[in-house]
């Protein structure tokens, strides 16, 4: 009965092609299911991952059209961050974003690893970030998050000045995704924010089992903690990390385009779902019945300030309806939904799938 890794991340779009044109032309993840929000069928919901979708590599969107722009705050998720393997694949990423127009911070060096920030169509802060040097720069293996590590002043001073790194991008133009480059490795961590990070401890390292890796300060704002979570020593793809803000100075998290619904954390099956659920009602925690989403089985709950957390099963997986080999291309529904089919595709406004392109990972 262990959390296993992330399993997803859901955020909000405003249209669905433009999504599409962007999650996987531009960072060249795969579309691996084009399906409905199985609680409002009138909208698509769309899967983005690695060549099968495994857990750890899955951002998904809910496309409503007329949504409000969304924005972060306490409750809710300010940034997600994708893995990429040195800092030669990320100033190749710069150099690959700058050139399409985008706006990008960075690289910054956060100690642990370094990143460059910009954002989707819809304004949701993402993150590019290495897979090292790690979470043990600081800290011994066997003590990791057990003291206060005061950020070096080097990098707070960097975090307020950033016109060098901001010159810094790799010297040709980038127009292909190189192998080095690939983001199908999946997340990197999910950021959010909290009002009180004693009680979002509580919540991730003691009720959930997440094992705290580093205790710090936020490097933007040093007064405030900025505290992570994981599995085997933080490795990437386990990551919760929770910036503290103060309730009287910081807005609540609004959802809509741009902002998470929700994220979802993997374990590994429904038996190990039904001790979880047992687990969290124990702990007086509001939580759904378990609910079957075709390509997993999920539970909800809520974080202490409010955000969703989903505990996704690691499957069945996204092949259970289609060939692994043509996924994402066509219109998937679940059963109970496929008598319907004619009049949800009447509501659905075509989208225009990108042939999947293999990519090693390098």
């Amino acid at each position: 009965m262990l959390i296993r890794s992330l399993h997803h991340i859901t955020l909000v779009c405003s249209n669905a092609q433009r999504t599409v044109d962007f999650y996987a032309q531009t960072l060249g993840l795969r579309l691996i299911k084009k399906t409905v929000n199985f609680d409002d069928p009138s909208s698509y919901h769309l899967y983005f991952g690695d060549e099968t979708g495994r857990p750890g590599t899955v951002v998904t969107f809910f496309e409503w059209p007329a949504a409000p722009r969304g924005y972060p705050g306490i409750g809710g998720t300010h940034h997600v961050a994708l893995q990429v393997a040195d800092d030669a694949g990320l100033l190749k990423w710069k150099r690959r974003l700058t050139d399409l127009g985008l706006a990008v911070n960075g690289p910054l060096d956060r100690n642990y690893f370094k990143a460059i920030t910009f954002n989707d169509p819809d304004g949701t802060i993402l993150e590019i970030a290495t897979v090292g040097p790690g979470w043990t720069v600081d800290e011994a293996e066997n003590a990791l998050g057990e003291t206060f590590q005061v950020p070096p002043a080097r990098l707070l001073a960097s975090s307020r000045d950033d016109g060098r790194s901001q010159a810094e991008t790799w010297p040709e133009p980038v127009p292909e995704i190189t192998p080095d480059m690939t983001l199908r490795r999946g997340m990197h961590h999910i950021t959010a924010i909290s009002s009180d990070i004693q009680r979002t401890h509580a919540f991730f390292g003691e009720l959930l089992g997440l094992c705290r890796v580093k205790m710090t300060a936020d490097y933007d704002d040093p007064r405030l903690a900025h505290w992570s979570w994981g599995l085997d020593g933080g490795r990437p793809g386990t990551l919760i990390t929770y910036v503290e803000r103060r309730s009287n100075q910081e807005r609540r998290a609004r959802i809509g385009a741009g902002q998470t619904h929700h994220f979802a954390l993997a374990v590994a099956d429904r038996d190990a779902q039904l001790e979880w659920r047992e687990r969290l009602i124990q702990a007086g925690l509001r939580v759904t019945p378990i609910i079957d989403r075709v390509y997993f089985r999920s539970i909800y709950t809520n974080d202490p300030d409010g955000h969703i957390v989903e505990l996704a099963t690691a499957g069945p997986c996204f092949g259970v309806d289609e060939d692994v080999t043509q996924l994402g291309e066509a219109l998937k529904l679940p059963p109970w939904l496929e008598s319907q089919r004619s009049r949800i595709e009447a509501l659905l406004r075509p989208i225009q799938v990108p042939r999947a392109r293999a990519l090693e990972v390098a």
